[in-house]
């Protein structure tokens, strides 16, 4: 029998709880002090309804670091060592935040509305307060607060038709990793082209409690024909995708470079970033790597082995119906993997062998063909 989760007033309420336990909710993570569905039908399900049709995603948990004043945009930059000095009005980033070590904070999507106006879309740790306490330190004129804001994502292949019904053509026009302000019940709204799949789509910054709930209901009620229906940031797609997950694949102790986003640290630049000077001299020691095994497996040891040595932990994996194979990312000494091309880990059948590959997955480069619908259609 699986524990319970235990749901009391510390976990905060979303406009569409309602809505998400009508559709039948199976399963819940807590991030960012909220709740957030994770599995509907089945994990398999969920998957390929993904990758076929269109969902509705309760991101709520996604919070708003929100950054007014004339000083917001350098103590954003201060947070982060990607480049913001050309950023756009309506522009997003996806940004490591680095401490004076170099190591992580977060890793969110940094929305720009003005010079003096900023929404960090975090992932699950307190920037919050971290970024007042830079603030205070620095002596900024940078007010730092979280606003009430519910992300609503709308993800799949048919998202963008599904979308343009709700908001109008206007939607097909916005770019990817760009945002605007769209009117929704005469409420403005910031819609943007982005969301935690590689299957394209929008996030809806929600920014009042009745009307999401109407948008949810407008969103089923539109998108009937196009087989739209509940889901949620999907494990399998995430891995098959190379997505990360703070806190799981990469934390406070893991620098960019250890994690494979190099190309969001701007080592060149002339920016005030608090982490660049520690960015440019502090050597990488672990790496997160890929692991593909042909068969599916339960694995029940994290640890990643080789002739009994201890290489380095796994930090997620997943079957991918996809690709018939179990995909795995790791985290390993670079020193104790380097030249290497084959790792063993433990499954309940016993020791296993797994092949090293980069992140994200090239499944040409592996010769893996995968299949293009799910089995049966």
């Amino acid at each position: 029998m699986c524990p319970e989760l235990s749901i009391s007033t510390r976990t905060r309420t979303t406009p569409f709880n309602s809505r998400v336990e009508a559709c039948g909710v199976k399963a819940y993570m807590v991030y960012n002090h909220m709740l957030l569905p994770v599995i509907y039908r089945s994990l398999e399900e969920d998957y390929w309804h993904l990758c076929e049709a269109v969902q509705v995603w309760d991101v709520s948990c996604q919070r708003q670091v929100e950054i007014r004043g004339t000083e917001a945009q350098q103590l954003v930059q201060l947070m982060t060592p990607r480049d913001l000095s050309n950023a756009q009005v309506g522009q997003c980033f996806y940004a490591p935040l680095c401490d004076e070590s170099g190591g992580m904070i977060n890793d969110p999507i940094l929305i720009k509305h003005s010079d003096n106006h900023w929404w960090l879309s975090i992932a699950d740790s307190d920037v919050k307060l971290w970024a007042k306490g830079l603030a205070t330190g620095f002596g900024l004129d940078a007010q730092v607060s979280e606003p009430d804001i519910w992300p609503l994502a709308v993800q799949g292949p048919k998202a963008e038709e599904l979308i343009s019904r709700v908001f109008g053509e206007e939607i097909r026009k916005i770019g990817f990793f760009r945002s605007r302000m769209l009117n929704y019940q005469g409420t403005k709204m910031l819609v943007a082209r982005s969301g935690w799949s590689k299957q394209g789509g929008f996030e809806i910054y929600v920014n009042d409690m009745e009307l999401g709930g109407q948008l949810w209901d407008e969103l089923f009620a539109k998108g009937e024909d196009l087989n739209v229906g509940p889901g949620s940031p999907n494990l399998i797609e995430r891995i098959e995708s190379g997505l990360l997950s703070f806190g799981g694949d990469m934390g406070y102790d893991t620098t960019p470079f250890e994690c494979g986003l190099d190309r969001y640290v701007s080592l060149d630049a002339d920016i005030k970033s608090l982490s660049l000077k520690a960015l440019k001299t502090r050597k990488p020691k672990t790496k997160l790597i890929g692991l593909v095994i042909d068969q599916q497996v339960k694995l029940i040891d994290r640890r990643v082995f080789s002739k009994g040595e201890i290489l380095g932990e796994i930090t997620s994996d997943s079957w991918s119906p996809r690709y018939s194979v179990h995909l795995v990312f790791a985290k390993c000494e670079l020193s104790l993997i380097a030249g290497r091309e084959h790792v063993e880990l433990i499954t309940s059948t016993g020791e296993i062998s797994a092949v090293i590959t980069e992140l994200p997955f090239d499944f040409n480069l592996l010769g893996l063909r995968g299949l293009k619908n799910r089995p049966g259609l």
